[in-house]
């Protein structure tokens, strides 16, 4: 077969498996059809179908069709991140700046802590830290793991939940989207990329600088030709944060976020958003799992993976409640907001990815983080859907009493 029709062939598992899999077995309370493409993607990587059918996965996911897969999972994920930038109000932003950073300050120190603290009891075992890796690399890079909000998989929750565009749905898109650069900007330091670190602070000038620009140019144009110029954004925005070492993620959604969704037709907007989520999406997931390399590492793999959900979960319950206090939210927010914003899926498993990879992690450690990151995604949509429901009650009941 030539690569075209081998590539299909992938396209056909990518789109088939976890479809028939989340219908069939009517998996959507406890595991939507987004957890199953991601938990697919890792089974039909290299760590399981490659180690059971060796040939068969070589001849499917060949370097060539991988790199087709690659390409169009990152247009795909650009896309689906930048309108979620522009669903992102940044008048609200700035007008409520103060409640965004103290929120995502304690969402993200709390669980970086508790994730230091597992990691330095693993540092007295053998097995976790990598060859590479200094202790304090090691700490501090299972911490901010741990740490970590998936922004793509969050979006897609916020709005299978119905709430991506109410008050608190964009409230949790804030402190996600301050958590994310935060993040990538510490792997920075934690690689010891001093390049990457001025890089990152020149990026963040010229963007500032660059978005004064784009958005008179933007308030002067007419709306068929304000997508095509939102598109050459995105690439130069997506392009520059990957170069500063922020990921190009980062620079995809602040490219949605200076935008005005008032710029664009809403009903073209939501058609837009439904058929990335229906055509590209389920490409990135996959595409991002069949990415991952790991091995089981025995039973103990299991009581690391459990500890670091622990403190992952936990951590971020109790910064989000700390934060919940100091701001005086209405009973039942912080735990809802706590419970959305734990949500880990890719992007820890790419920040697991790149410590494996310069080898301050062992194979173990990966596999572990893996484990708290598919758990603590499944957890989820049950744990909240409850939750939103009882908020939602008891307003109409406090309603009915006023």
């Amino acid at each position: 077969m030539n690569t075209t029709e081998i590539f299909l062939i992938a396209m056909l598992l990518i789109f088939t498996v976890p479809y028939l899999v989340w219908r069939i077995f009517k998996t959507d309370y406890y595991a939507p059809l987004v957890i199953i493409q991601i938990i697919g993607g890792i089974l039909l990587g290299p760590g399981v179908l490659g180690a059971a059918f060796p040939e068969y996965h070589k001849f499917v996911f060949a370097p060539d069709v991988v790199k087709a897969l690659n390409g169009i999972a990152w247009w795909g994920v650009m896309l689906f991140v930048m309108i979620a930038g522009i669903e992102l109000d940044l008048k609200k932003v700035w007008q409520y700046r103060r409640e965004s950073a103290t929120t995502a300050s304690f969402a993200l120190g709390m669980p970086l802590v508790c994730g230091c603290a597992a990691a330095l009891l693993l540092l007295g075992y053998q097995g976790w830290k990598g060859a590479k890796g200094l202790d304090w690399q090691f700490t501090l890079g299972v911490g901010m793991a741990c740490a970590v909000t998936a922004l793509p998989v969050l979006v897609l929750l916020l709005e299978k939940l119905d709430i991506l565009r109410q008050p608190m749905g964009q409230r949790i898109l804030r402190y996600a989207s301050l958590d994310d650069v935060a993040i990538w900007g510490v792997l920075a330091l934690i690689l010891l990329d001093w390049e990457r670190v001025g890089r990152q602070l020149g990026f963040i000038l010229a963007f500032g600088v660059l978005t004064f620009v784009f958005r008179r140019i933007m308030a002067r144009l007419q709306e068929n030709d304000r997508w095509y110029a939102a598109l050459i954004w995105l690439v130069i925005c997506s392009f520059g944060s990957d170069w500063a070492g922020l990921h190009f993620m980062v620079g995809a959604f602040l490219a949605g976020v200076v935008m005005d969704a008032d710029w664009f037709d809403r009903a073209t907007l939501d058609t837009l958003f439904k058929h990335v989520l229906l055509i590209l999406m389920p490409v990135f997931f996959l595409s991002t799992g069949l990415r991952t390399k790991w091995e089981l590492g025995g039973y103990s793999v299991f009581f690391v993976g459990g500890l670091l959900l622990l403190a992952s979960v936990g951590g971020k319950l109790v910064g989000v409640h700390i934060a919940g206090r100091i701001l005086k939210w209405k009973s039942g927010e912080a735990s809802i907001i706590g419970w959305l914003l734990q949500t880990k899926g890719l992007i820890e498993i790419i920040f697991a990815n790149i410590l494996l990879d310069k080898q301050i992690i062992t194979n173990e450690t990966f596999t572990a983080l893996l484990l708290m990151a598919a758990t603590s995604t499944m957890l989820t949509i049950p744990v909240v859907h409850p939750k939103l429901n009882r908020s939602a009650h008891a307003g109409l009941v406090q309603q009915a009493s006023s």
